[in-house]
């Protein structure tokens, strides 16, 4: 079972109880990070308060909503040990993680609806990194060159 980190803006607000219900079906526990209304918030503070749990170990993985997903991965992304991206289908959804370590789901709300949040949420939480599996070492050797471009130096 897995701490799953949840946040929202107003923009994706509407798609977060399917997103929530999604994990709590996988067998996963949900911590809400908010919002909890259509009233306009700022993306960047529910991306930095789920971005921060998952670094620091309080969860083992997000899920971020906007509108369209992509300002709550490009704040996300700026959190160092944060992997987040948009992924609108099971095979994103799948991939990102075992080939990218992709930490963070990030979900447009006015891009998909409930009906795909049910596969595509299973796909993420199911998904593990495969950089460790012999016959995989290139998704390891990429990963870590992402993150000495974190540490802001060239990967080799």
């Amino acid at each position: 079972m897995m701490r799953i980190a949840i946040g929202t803006d107003h923009g994706g607000f509407p798609l977060k109880e399917a997103v929530a219900r999604a994990v709590k079906a996988a067998g996963h526990t949900v911590l809400d990070y908010g919002t909890d209304s259509l009233e306009s918030v700022d993306y960047p503070d529910y991306a930095w308060q789920v971005g921060k749990a998952v670094q620091e170990g309080q969860a083992d993985r997000g899920i971020l909503l906007c509108g369209s997903g992509i300002g709550v991965a490009i704040a996300a992304n700026k959190i160092p040990g944060v992997y987040a991206s948009i992924a609108h289908n099971v095979y994103a959804a799948r991939q990102g993680v075992e080939h990218d370590a992709m930490n963070i789901l990030c979900l447009g709300a006015r891009v998909i609806g409930p009906a795909l949040v049910d596969d595509i949420v299973p796909a993420f939480l199911d998904a593990e990194f495969t950089g460790h599996q012999p016959g995989s070492e290139r998704h390891l050797r990429r990963v870590n060159k992402i993150r000495t471009i974190e540490e802001k130096e060239e990967p080799a």
